[in-house]
């Protein structure tokens, strides 16, 4: 762990900015190298100024944490993600592990399990609120009951996406749809995608004609 945790935060919020930033320089062995106020932004940044600890919300505008998370790993590994939120949706939880977050820790959390969690993630080792561990621990348990498959487990929304898809709705129309961002379609998109390791939307939709999953 670096004697020095270099931070940025992430959160489209002023007010949380504020406080987080005014609680982590309390602590002698953190320092707040930035601030973003979306993802698009938090993602510019690490590439500049290469924090230790990105504390990422998941919600916001331009481009959510999700995807920012996704593209910070690619570009830089060594950069530990610890996701701040107040999603306590297992959809999220397990994507945000999926795109390399380190850890997970909910708005509510005391003050004390934060700068533990991130000392924890600095140091390469992984943090979970104790709630989504429970989650976690209780989906592995679940998956050994049903056994080894070979169909990607796909979560209840981005089904819930692809029979949209299929069914021939835009992203703007599932964003409406949905009442959900365009920008979390394409995520949720992004991830079919990678998951069905499929490239385009037309094979998306065949997948759906195949799987029996038309609308």
């Amino acid at each position: 762990m670096p004697e020095t945790i270099k931070i940025l935060v992430a959160d489209d919020h002023t007010l949380m900015r504020s406080g987080l930033k005014l609680l982590l320089e309390g602590e002698s062995d953190f320092e707040v190298v930035g601030e973003a106020t979306t993802g698009e932004k938090a993602v510019s940044l690490c590439m500049q100024l290469q924090p230790d600890v990105v504390l990422m919300d998941i919600g916001m505008p331009e481009m959510n944490g999700l995807e920012a998370t996704r593209l910070i790993k690619e570009e830089n590994p060594s950069i530990h993600i610890l996701v701040l939120t107040m999603h306590r949706s297992e959809e999220y939880f397990f994507q945000m592990l999926e795109a390399g977050a380190s850890g997970y820790v909910l708005k509510g959390a005391e003050t004390g399990e934060l700068i533990h969690a991130i000392r924890a993630v600095a140091q390469g080792d992984v943090f979970l609120y104790p709630s989504m561990a429970r989650r976690l621990v209780q989906e592995y348990l679940a998956r050994l009951e049903v056994g080894p498959s070979s169909e990607p487990s796909l979560t209840p929304r981005e089904r819930e996406i692809l029979r949209l898809i299929a069914g021939g709705y835009s992203g703007k129309e599932i964003a409406e749809k949905l009442v959900i961002s365009p920008s979390t379609v394409h995520s949720h998109s992004t991830n079919l995608m990678a998951k069905l390791h499929l490239n385009t939307r037309h094979e998306l939709v065949r997948y759906a004609r195949d799987h029996g999953l038309l609308p």
